[in-house]
């Protein structure tokens, strides 16, 4: 059987259907500023292509426009886990409703990949975290017109806090209502979260000092070759409670007491951070922080479309409000 191609509708093709010049209709099609088309035009040039099966070239109707449609979320080298995936899940359908794309990239340090804001030609490029003074510089020399935040990390317009402080808050305060007085705390050995483990850090040694006058009595780096002897040497500096830094760590640090045969919550209390999935299949059940982490990406798609069309930036930050969920863990 001969091989059959199917023609590919073009802009022309609906200028011909209609009887209107092609220019007219590319305008339409395109989207192309500056032009005025009346409305009655515009929705019979829509109606057409829709019926004849027309597709828009992105490429050209990018050149026309001035516009890609593109928004481009440079990601921090951090593992893509539970509560980053619900970020991005939330921005790229906010983003999709409104005619967007969102596409993201990971820069690695020695990484010799032609950078997308370079070849994408995005209307907008946004940072989960404030970018370094070199690369707002690079990003802004490829000639990418929005960029978020516009200004370095430190400095006054990048949000070097979005929000999240209230976790480690939470999970020193709830174990010091349990009546846990000797706390322990169990940080992530991934380099690629070392500024968040020190957020995480810092924000929780502040609360027990505030609430309760002291400081942790051990702290450790959490791994599956560790957690056994880590958390038998806790015990035995008589630590009654832990805080994590998440419920992955959390999760070894349950799995070695269980092991030990150490009494949960009886002997020792453990919360976790982010309320994954594992923290509810965990027997006994994780206690842990639970984040909007879906208002973060929809506070991220607001303003990359504000910064796309111009239109008011969000009037508030993200929604990024911590729960404490109680299990029995604690």
């Amino acid at each position: 059987m001969p091989e059959t191609t199917v023609k590919r509708v073009t802009a022309a093709d609906v200028a011909r259907s209609l009887g209107l010049s092609r220019a007219t209709v590319g305008f339409v099609l395109n989207e192309t500023p500056g032009q005025t088309i009346p409305e009655t035009t515009r929705a019979r040039v829509l109606a057409e292509a829709k019926r004849l099966g027309y597709r828009t070239n992105a490429a050209a109707r990018a050149l026309a426009s001035g516009r890609s449609r593109i928004i481009l979320l440079v990601l921090p080298d951090w593992p893509l886990d539970y509560s980053m995936r619900s970020n991005l899940d939330e921005a790229s359908l906010a983003l999709d409703r409104a005619g967007y794309s969102l596409v993201t990239m990971t820069p690695h340090p020695g990484g010799q990949a032609q950078p997308l804001w370079e070849t994408l030609r995005p209307d907008v490029v946004i940072g989960m975290a404030p970018f370094e003074a070199d690369r707002l510089k690079e990003i802004r020399n490829s000639g990418v017109q929005h960029i978020i935040p516009p200004t370095p990390a430190g400095e006054a317009g990048s949000y070097d806090d979005l929000g999240y402080a209230e976790g480690p808050m939470l999970q020193v305060e709830h174990l010091l209502q349990r009546g846990r007085r000797r706390l322990a705390l169990a940080t992530s050995p991934d380099p690629r979260v070392a500024d968040l483990v020190a957020q995480r850090r810092a924000r929780a040694a502040k609360t027990l000092e505030e609430r309760a006058g002291s400081s942790f009595l051990r702290e450790a780096a959490i791994t599956e070759s560790n957690a056994g002897e880590t958390v038998a040497q806790w015990m035995a500096a008589d630590i009654d409670g832990v805080v994590a830094y998440n419920d992955d760590i959390a999760a070894l640090v349950l799995g070695a007491a269980l092991r030990a045969d150490i009494s949960i919550p009886g002997s020792l209390a453990i919360i976790g951070h982010d309320d994954t999935p594992i923290a509810r299949l965990l027997v006994p059940a994780l206690s842990s922080v639970r984040l909007d982490t879906a208002g973060l990406g929809r506070y991220l798609a607001d303003l990359a479309l504000s910064a796309a069309t111009g239109s008011a930036p969000p009037a508030a930050g993200p929604e990024t409000d911590a729960h404490l969920v109680i299990r029995e863990t604690s």
